[in-house]
């Protein structure tokens, strides 16, 4: 399959991330349109992706609920150590990794034809800092879905996504 880069980066649509979510977790996944999540940098897990020349066109945002509970499901870790996770306010590095790897696999949301082909460029995980640019683009209004995720067996977190170009 080619991209054509129009300038334009692909929202994904609600079913379009459901139906993700529940092929690569292997179990049902619920989503519900929320508000979008207010600034608490160190409570977030950001995704930054870019197109082909490295500029910036999305950012995914997980709260720290979503980050430890996806990250846990997706190598079936028991739902108790996302919740461990949880508590102490971060994730540890098999969470992150896991973390890292199901928002790689977000990137292909983005990727239709006729859209700019995006990847995965960096994970900045929930008890890290965010750079300040980054937390600007968390913030950015109008494109963008922001969703409640409730995960079978694991809970319920807070996922945006959101398009910056």
């Amino acid at each position: 399959m080619s991209f054509m880069d129009t300038g334009a980066t692909h929202l994904p649509a609600t079913k379009e991330i459901k139906d993700l979510l529940c092929g690569l977790l292997g179990r049902d996944v619920e989503l519900t349109p929320t508000s979008p999540l207010g600034p608490a940098p160190l409570a977030r897990s950001v995704a930054v992706y870019v197109d082909d020349r490295g500029s910036i066109r999305a950012v995914a945002v997980c709260d720290l609920a979503f980050s430890a509970r996806a990250g846990a499901a997706l190598a079936l870790i028991p739902a108790p150590v996302a919740e461990e996770a949880i508590e102490g306010n971060r994730l540890d590095e098999t969470l992150t990794d896991n973390l890292r790897e199901l928002l790689n696999v977000v990137s292909a949301a983005f990727n239709v034809p006729n859209a700019a082909h995006v990847r995965l460029h960096e994970l900045h995980p929930a008890g890290m800092p965010v750079p300040s640019d980054i937390q600007g683009r968390m913030l950015t209004l109008g494109r963008r879905e922001d969703l409640e995720v409730t995960i079978a067996g694991y809970g319920e977190g807070r996922l945006s996504i959101v398009i910056c170009a």
